[in-house]
């Protein structure tokens, strides 16, 4: 087969993707990726060491973090972009070898082969990713674990980059990433010691949770309770998607004044809870639904549409050049916000001055959704929540985290969502949220 991933939950036929990813990636998308995780368990094994040796570097820790992130579903379909990875991942790890060296650290001999092995050509990088993807394991038990492990610190990525972002980091948290990836190399754990180190990947999973709730709210306050507008008004705008707070704080302050609004699609429609974005009056609410829904409202929005990370689907050729991305997000032949360089912020010009020669939007929805019941807001509302235990108004409380698929018989939040008793409580976490607001139910 030309590639095999199941690292979703669209994966084709529940078993994996063989020829093309459901999500749209290629096969030779597919094969850098594996590439790039493979370099990067190498830089891992090192790192470990190195921190054994009571010697770190926060560039090696910010690769891992970015190799990873870039890897996770839907978030880069940018075969070259990957490949650059790659390369740089060869430069971090040879330079991390001369930094162990000159710091007494000895390398063994005999380490996992991506420790050393380095490409003369693309060819042989074409060549290498065939040979190191996800049945490089025979043992289906053995090779399950590990792929729990390797999706459990992609994610975990993907949370402590965007902390990072914000200045928050946990040196625990990167130890752990590095550890794990280095651990799964080894091909003499068992089960059970895979199955514990998937129990410790829960552990570290839940403490970048806490670094990135401090992060977001340090930087941008509690998330409020809040009316979300669905509408939409007569400026040109630009539609935001993704997790990344630090990108939406800098789109919006370089619109603010130039006449562009802007919108949260999907996956950033909680920026819209945080007291810090409100004083933006430009900052007109949310555009739109689920991720997969993008093909017809993109159509209809008019202006660009900036990728902040994940949740991009293959663009149609109808809006693809209103498509941008930036940070771990990519597609080919779709423009790339660069990294901000240090001290400055990204430079969103481009988008901007895009956005401005596009028509407003075109209204989908209008009224208002209601949404930003963090921790700390129902914290503050917990003798009114105790008082409806009570009195019975509040009946139970139900837990949705995930979204549905595109298919009839993936609907399954939803059906849930729209069955559930109007005494009970849904509480929402990350994308579920959006099957609630269409069913009239707080989250």
């Amino acid at each position: 087969m030309s590639m095999f991933c199941y690292q979703c939950q669209e994966t084709a036929k529940g078993t994996g993707c063989t020829i093309r990813g459901v999500c749209g990636k290629t096969e030779d998308v597919a094969q850098m990726q594996d590439l790039l995780v493979f370099i990067t368990k190498g830089v891992s094994i090192l790192a470990t060491i190195a921190r054994k040796n009571d010697f770190s570097d926060p560039k090696v820790d910010r690769y891992v973090m970015e190799a990873l992130f870039t890897t996770i579903t839907n978030a880069n379909f940018d075969r070259e972009k990957i490949r650059e990875k790659v390369r740089e991942g060869i430069a971090v790890r040879e330079q991390l070898k001369i930094n162990m060296k000159s710091n007494g650290i000895l390398i063994p001999a005999n380490l996992h082969s991506s420790v050393n092995w380095t490409p003369s050509s693309d060819e042989d990088m074409d060549k290498k990713a065939l040979l190191v993807g996800v049945l490089e394991t025979e043992n289906e038990d053995i090779r399950s674990l590990q792929q729990l492990v390797t999706y459990g610190v992609k994610g975990m990525a993907a949370y402590a980059e965007h902390a990072s972002n914000l200045g928050y980091t946990n040196d625990n948290v990167s130890g752990f990433m590095q550890r794990a990836l280095a651990a799964i190399t080894d091909n003499t754990l068992t089960a059970d010691q895979l199955v514990a180190l998937v129990l410790e990947t829960g552990k570290y999973g839940v403490d970048v949770m806490s670094l990135l709730d401090k992060a977001n709210t340090s930087t941008y306050g509690n998330p409020e309770m809040t009316k979300v507008n669905i509408g939409v008004r007569n400026n040109p705008a630009i539609l935001i998607s993704g997790h990344d707070l630090k990108d939406m704080e800098e789109l919006l302050r370089q619109t603010d004044g130039t006449g562009v609004d802007v919108y949260t699609h999907s996956e950033m429609l909680p920026a819209n809870y945080y007291p810090a974005f409100k004083k933006y009056k430009h900052f007109v609410g949310n555009y739109g639904n689920s991720w997969w829904k993008q093909g017809s409202e993109f159509e209809t929005f008019n202006g660009p549409v900036l990728f902040t990370t994940n949740c991009i689907i293959p663009p149609k050729d109808s809006y693809k050049e209103r498509i941008y991305t930036t940070g771990a997000a990519g597609f080919d032949g779709v423009k790339h916000i660069p990294d901000r360089e240090p001290g400055k912020e990204k430079d969103f010009s481009a988008i901007i001055d895009h956005a401005r020669k596009c028509a407003s939007p075109v209204e989908i929805e209008t009224g208002t959704i209601t949404g930003g019941f963090a921790h700390n807001q129902v914290l503050q509302l917990a003798d009114k929540v105790v008082d409806a235990v009570k009195s019975g108004a509040i009946r139970k409380f139900f837990v949705m985290a995930g979204c549905d698929g595109r298919m009839k018989s993936r609907e399954y939040y939803t059906e849930f969502a729209s069955k559930l008793p109007k005494d009970t409580v849904i509480l929402c976490i990350k994308t579920a949220k959006g099957y609630c607001n269409s069913h009239g139910r707080l989250c």
